[in-house]
């Protein structure tokens, strides 16, 4: 439980933030600091926190979000419209189904920005709802609980439509054998449907595959000549969006989302699609990062509901050896739409 003084006019809007991942807790902090007026006076890390500084200090506005220790943000909601009935809540999620959107909107909260969007939308967001209007993420328009606030384009990448299954996939593999078979199976695949491909990998995998994928056929120095083939080296990749060993959702989404866009003109189908593969992932979990393991695959998750993109996450059974193995193995898995070699 943090609190802080508020500083400032009489006219500051005193704000409550709640998340249980510092990145978020920053994120927010930086971004509400462009307004002046904004004052962030608490910070709770779960739903039980959340109601006790909320009935202590009765703050204007509340950011809150679901998934929480304890007691889950739409439960803490509930109990915050009884303790501190003048708050206004504005839930901020990575959880884009619907029924969980309604379900948050019920408590009498006043909008629901999905994370992956909440770079562009926090501040309008806080906007709408100090108003007493009501603000849903633009990517949710489909559901029906608003109209559509912008066109979600990005320079040629179309966002998720209703109908896209998600795939994002995790195998598991007993060796570098096992490690280039399953990626090369995932790259031929992607190519073979003339999709663009990301393969995030260590130099040494980098080089495997390409010779595995030469003696398949495939011309990989032209597909990369051509922007369908973008192999990034792991180790250069992660320091470009972690922060204090904690992968920054800010960071993340930007790096992501423009290697994203400019891999999508490689594409060779009618629909600018991106596969993307790689072992960032395990290397942060074979660090001993588990956390940090976990917000990264959800930040995966989120780029790709946003994006047409197939995204294949890879491990190496060794590294899951020892007694705590099984639940975090269970862990890893749940992020996932599917897992393979399990």
């Amino acid at each position: 439980m943090t609190l802080q003084k508020a500083g400032g006019s009489g006219k500051s809007v005193r704000v409550l933030v709640v998340d249980d991942h510092e990145a978020w807790r920053r994120f927010y902090l930086t971004t509400l600091q462009k307004r002046p007026e904004l004052q962030v006076i608490g910070q709770a890390f779960d739903g039980s926190e959340a109601v006790h500084i909320a009935q202590e200090v009765q703050p204007d506005l509340i950011l809150l979000d679901i998934g929480l220790p304890i007691m889950n943000g739409i439960e803490a909601a509930r109990r915050i419209q009884k303790v501190s009935p003048a708050s206004k809540i504005l839930f901020v999620s990575e959880n884009r189904s619907r029924d969980i959107v309604e379900a948050a909107l019920t408590t009498g909260a006043g909008g629901y920005v999905v994370k992956a969007d909440a770079a562009g939308e926090l501040l309008p967001a806080v906007d709408a709802v100090l108003q007493l209007k009501r603000f849903v993420s633009a990517s949710l328009s489909a559901y029906g609980l608003v109209a559509p606030i912008e066109d979600q384009s990005r320079n040629g990448v179309t966002p998720l439509r209703a109908e896209k299954k998600i795939r994002h996939e995790v195998e598991f593999y007993a060796d570098d054998n096992g490690f280039v078979d399953g990626f090369a199976r995932f790259i031929k695949a992607a190519l073979k449907d003339g999709n663009a491909v990301i393969v995030i990998a260590t130099d040494p995998h980098q080089a495997s595959l390409l010779q595995r994928l030469t003696q398949d056929g495939l011309d990989i120095p032209a597909e990369i000549e051509q922007g369908s083939y973008t192999p990034l080296d792991v180790t250069d990749t992660l320091p470009n969006f972690m922060v204090n060993d904690s992968p920054d959702p800010v960071l993340f989404r930007k790096l992501a989302g423009d290697l994203i866009t400019k891999v999508a003109k490689g594409a060779k189908g009618e629909h600018p699609l991106v596969a993307v593969c790689g072992e960032g992932v395990h290397t942060l979990f074979a660090a001993g990062n588990l956390e940090a393991t976990i917000m990264l695959e959800r930040m995966w998750d989120e780029i790709a509901h946003e994006y047409e993109v197939d995204v294949l996450c890879g491990y190496f059974r060794s590294a899951f050896a020892n007694e705590e193995s099984a639940s975090t193995l269970e862990r890893i898995c749940a992020e996932h739409t599917a897992a393979h070699g399990v």
